[in-house]
Formats: C-alpha cells, structure tokens, sequence
C-alpha cells in the first residue's frame, strides 16, 4: 500500500451499505473499520496496490489498477463504487468547465441530470453546481423528452397511479411525478419506493423526478372553509392544480392521473367533470375503464404490488355522504373559500428527487427518525422494564422491542407512533419494519439521551 495520494493512480468512491450506515455511531466505527481492512485485504489478494482514505460515509481509494473497482464492489458492506474522473479545487467556475469538458459529448443528443453533494463550507452551494453545470451541458443534449413528450403524473403510491405512469411510459411518454404529501415521511419514504421502481426498471433512457409537496397546511385550510361533503372534490381539484404547476414549470403537456370510473365517490362522471373544470391542461386517465382486479394484474406485472399494497390511504378525506355527481360552479364556488396562497408555497417550496440516482440508504435513513414527539403520537419504551420505571417519556408504554416486532400488525393504523430505545439502534429496525407494513413509525434519534433532552426543552418532568 502506498503511503500517500500517487496522482497516476485511479480514483474511486466506495459507498457504504445501508446496512452498515444505520449502525450506531460506536458500532458503525467497528463495522468500517473492518469493512476498510476487508477492502485493503480485496487489493492485496489481486495485488492491486493501493490507498484507502475512509471518510464517515463515503470512502475514497487510490489503486494502480482500475480492475479496483470489481474487487471493491464484491467486498459486503460496500454499496456501490464509482470512478473518479477528475481532481478539482473547490472552485465553481472550474468545475463547470471540468464538468462540460468531460461530459459534453457523452450528453449529446441524449438527456442527462447533474447531481451534485457538497461537503465542508464553501461559497457555493450543491444546487449552485446543479444549475450551472447543467446550464452548460443543455447547451449539447437533446431538447425534448420522450417520444411523445413530457408529462407529470400525480402519483400516491397505491396501485393505480403507477399503473397509469406505467401505460403512458409505455406509450413513449417521459414522467416526473408529483407528490402531494398529506402523511407525512414515512409515506414519503413508501411513495418515492414505488416511484423507484418505475424509474429504475421501466424508464431507460431518462432521468426521472419526483417532486414532493407538502400538502397538509393546505388540507388543514380547506377542511376548515369547505362543506365536508365537498372536500374530496376540492382536494383533488387543488392537486390537479399542484400537479399542472409543476408541469408548467417543467414545459410538461399534460397531467397523469390514476382514476377510474366509480371507483370511489370521487370518480363518478359528475365528480370527474367538476374536478377537470380546474385544469388548463388536458388530463389523462389511462385506467378509466378498467376494473381493480385489471389494475392489481398490471401491478403486479409491472413490480409496484408488493410495496402498493402496504400504502396507506391518506388521499381519502370522505365524510359520511359525500357529494357524487358536484356541479363544476358549485365545486369552484367551494374551492374559492380555500387559500389558494398556501398551494402556491408548497409548490415553489416542493423537494425535487432524482429517482435513479436515490441509493439504498437514502430510501431507508432519512425516513426512520423522529427528533420531536407529535400530538397524538402513541410512544413506545422499548427498554427493559426497570430503565422504564426509572423514567419514561410521560406518556410511553413499556413495549417488549421482540414482542413488539412480532405483534405490531395488531396496532391501529392511522395512528403515529414513536419508538425509542436507549441508542435508537433497535427501535430503527422496528420502526423499518412497520413502514413497510403500512405504518407511520419512526425511532427517536439518538436514543433516550437525546430524548431526555427533547422532554426537558418541553417543559417536561425529568429525573435522573
């Protein structure tokens, strides 16, 4: 091994395995270190020579050899591995004119995305690298996306709205997806899953996005200013109205839903009819004469089943007779009570993800903590009874974590609930569990000590 950077040497990037990356902190040191000494001992045996600098989520290697990259990625623990293709300073104007150099050919004629991560304090940020250096490779890729042209689709995660993304990809269409969050993360986490998938395995040839908007303020508003029997309509009149913003901004020609004829109380001809009259843009229902059991068919063949199936209804807000056949002028005059201001906000404050490029642990880290305990939450103590009778979150029950990871499908599932531990460790891979289920869980970060913390910045009885 070489004992410092030889500039003749190739470069790569190792990225650690979820399975290593939600590892407590002391854990996870021991689990890299012997992952660092697994990658060292990968080189040797190919006599491949070679300098591993290992950062807390990335690691990067130096080896004489790019065969590197093949020992590197069957070494377990390691996610995937990546060649370096240039050594830049931490300099803007550079990267973008590195970035163009190495890539303007291979963006030719074709689509592309620039995704970008930034670490340690600089005078530009990730989103500047993205704008700039994407600006400066549009200039030699292809125009339009698709051979039919772009489109947004509004997508819930449940069986049909990716069936109906699957038929217009089918037909040539490119699709970013439009998200209107109404459940929070851990329904986040289940809808960008299922939107991974037709990504991943349905759109060779284009890079696409799902923009996620959070849709609760705006739901809490109409509740509260709309007859409840026409809250359904209205909801989904401002989601065609979020899903067409997004459009517009992306040049998109159309919006994809996932209705079906009288499929629910919203999806009569009448409904239907009033819901349109929002739209500018023309809106397509691949699905509209197709029956549930045609439609779980097709998602099963597409691979969207087996996640859709333990999505949660959150889009469902029907009260006990809603309206079936509403007149599109009295479904504006009920939406012309709503503020159409805080649609706005959550539109131009969406989150925007690249599909493609979300790794393992992005699907599955950034969803499974909570740092706040939220009104209603059921919470769980899953430590030992005598830490709990020692103290406990005022409130918690005192759960088994094996009981509780055994039985948990018993539990209501509108509920929220909030697990902790004493590192947060074990109720991570409970929490996992029961969101794949279906569930809204989540593990405390940090364990018991941060949530200590937590009760006492609440005002919170706490004794030691």
């Amino acid at each position: 091994m070489t004992s410092k950077a030889t500039p003749d040497y190739a470069l790569f990037l190792v990225r650690v395995a979820p399975e290593v990356a939600t590892k407590a902190r002391r854990t996870r040191r021991r689990f890299q270190q012997r992952l660092v000494r697994n990658m060292r001992d990968a080189l040797a045996a190919a006599d491949i020579d070679g300098r591993i600098d290992a950062r807390w989520s990335r690691i990067l290697v130096e080896a004489s050899e790019r065969s590197a990259l093949k020992r590197l990625a069957a070494v377990f623990g390691v996610s995937s591995v990546s060649e370096v293709e240039a050594r830049l300073p931490a300099d803007l104007d550079e990267i973008v004119r590195t970035g163009e150099s190495l890539y303007a050919d291979r963006v030719r004629g074709r689509k592309f995305a620039v995704r970008a991560r930034r670490v340690g304090t600089h005078p530009f940020t990730a989103q500047d690298i993205k704008v700039r250096l994407g600006a400066a490779l549009d200039r030699h890729a292809a125009s339009v996306d698709g051979v039919e042209g772009k489109a947004v689709c509004l997508i819930s995660g449940g069986f049909d709205s990716a069936v109906a993304a699957w038929l217009m990809l089918k037909r040539g269409i490119s699709l970013d997806y439009v998200f209107c969050n109404l459940g929070g993360e851990a329904y986040e986490r289940a809808v960008v899953s299922v939107a991974k998938i037709l990504a991943d395995e349905w759109s060779f040839g284009d890079q696409p996005r799902i923009h996620v908007v959070e849709f609760v303020p705006v739901v809490d508003d109409l509740k509260e200013k709309v007859q409840p029997k026409y809250w359904q309509v209205v909801l989904k009149r401002l989601m065609y109205r979020a899903g067409e913003a997004v459009a517009q901004d992306l040049r998109g020609e159309a919006v994809i839903t996932g209705e079906a004829v009288g499929q629910v109380s919203s999806q009569t001809l009448g409904n239907l009819r009033a819901i349109d009259d929002v739209a500018s843009l023309p809106v397509f229902r691949p699905l509209l004469g197709l029956d549930k059991l045609e439609i779980i068919a097709l998602a099963e063949r597409i691979g969207t089943a087996v996640l859709s199936a333990h999505v949660r209804e959150y889009c469902a807000i029907v009260p006990d007779r809603p309206v079936t056949h509403a007149k599109p002028a009295a479904a504006r005059d009920e939406e012309s009570h709503v503020d159409l201001s805080l649609l706005q906000h959550a539109v131009a404050g969406r989150k925007t993800l690249e599909l493609r490029a979300l790794q393992d642990v992005d699907l599955v880290q950034p969803y499974l903590f909570a740092a706040e305990i939220v009104d209603g939450a059921v919470v769980f103590d899953c430590r030992e009874p005598h830490h709990f009778q020692h103290w406990h979150y005022p409130g918690a029950e005192q759960r088994d974590i094996a009981d509780l990871a055994g039985h948990f499908k018993s539990l209501d599932k509108t509920r929220t609930y909030v697990l902790y531990c004493s590192f947060g460790v074990q109720t991570a891979y409970v929490a996992e569990v029961m969101q794949r289920e279906g569930y809204e869980a989540y593990s405390f970060k940090g364990g018991v000590r941060h949530l200590m913390r937590y009760a006492r910045e609440q005002g919170l009885p706490v004794t030691v």
